[in-house]
């Protein structure tokens, strides 16, 4: 980080001082680094890219640093040991200098990520690339978020480097959908019946402006008896439409919002999706 000094001299004469003007400079490191996210936020599952640079100003090569990152590392509030939200994707890790790729450097620990053997040109930059991913300490909801910090070290350094990059908790809505069907083997002109099972895994409950809809081809095709939208019935042409093969839903459906639990020795989060449940019954 750039350092802010100033200086003043004294004129002596005749028994007086007169002090100069001051003068500010600022003194800058050899090595500075910097880190970035991509994207800037997530949803439980996602991946993210970090790239830590390192430039070096100074006119000799400074080689044997290491770079750790502690990808998140916090202690929870009834804990007492550090729990890590983001785990490092193995083989992920590039090594450009200048702008070149090159040999893959050592990854001596992978939490926290430690990358040993690390060089960076005279007046050139020096930049790692590398995935992690959400896991089970990871926090989710509308205002959590998780900063990362990358530390630099060896090479004559007087001082540790750090760089932080912080990534926002995404509280869109999340979705997935799980079908199953009842019986597995039904006969001619028998019973059959389709669950649907919406889950939202987001912070946010959708809304009519979100527009889910859902949108299936029964083949066998179906000859619909009911349909129900958690255990409400579905009205067709109103609700659904059905043309003898292709089902869509028309009005649009609602999912609550996924709830988070932490535990406050542990760390870990347990996600409760939001659920809906659309069932559609027919003959075949």
């Amino acid at each position: 980080m750039p350092t802010t000094f100033t200086n003043q001299a004294t004129l002596s004469y005749n028994n007086q001082s007169i002090p100069s003007n001051v003068v500010t400079g600022v003194l800058t490191e050899v090595l500075s680094v910097s880190k970035t996210a991509i994207p800037a936020a997530y949803q439980n599952g996602d991946t993210i890219t970090y790239a830590v640079q390192l430039v070096n100003s100074g006119t000799a090569a400074l080689t044997g640093l290491t770079l750790t990152d502690n990808l998140g590392a916090y202690t929870p509030a009834a804990g007492t040991a550090a729990v890590v939200p983001m785990t490092y994707q193995s083989d992920t890790l590039r090594y450009y200098r200048n702008g070149i790729l090159q040999a893959t450097p050592t990854v001596a620990a992978t939490s926290p990520l430690t990358v040993t053997g690390l060089s960076i040109p005279a007046g050139g930059n020096t930049t790692l690339m590398y995935a992690v991913k959400t896991n089970q300490f990871t926090p989710y909801g509308a205002e959590e978020s998780v900063t990362n910090t990358a530390t630099v070290t060896g090479g004559g350094l007087a001082a540790p480097l750090t760089a932080e990059a912080t990534v926002n908790a995404d509280p869109a809505p999340d979705l997935s959908v799980i079908k199953s069907m009842c019986p597995t083997t039904v006969t001619e002109a028998g019973v059959l019946t389709y669950t649907f099972t919406l889950q939202n895994r987001g912070a946010t409950a959708t809304t009519a402006t979100d527009n889910v809809s859902l949108t299936d081809t029964f083949t066998p095709a179906l000859t619909i008896t009911s349909v129900t939208l958690n255990g409400t019935a579905l009205t067709a042409g109103t609700d659904y439409t059905y043309d003898g093969a292709t089902f869509r839903t028309l009005t649009p459906l609602l999912i609550p919002a996924a709830t988070y639990t932490r535990n406050a020795t542990t760390g870990e989060v347990t996600i409760t999706p939001g659920m809906a449940t659309l069932v559609v019954t027919g003959t075949v």
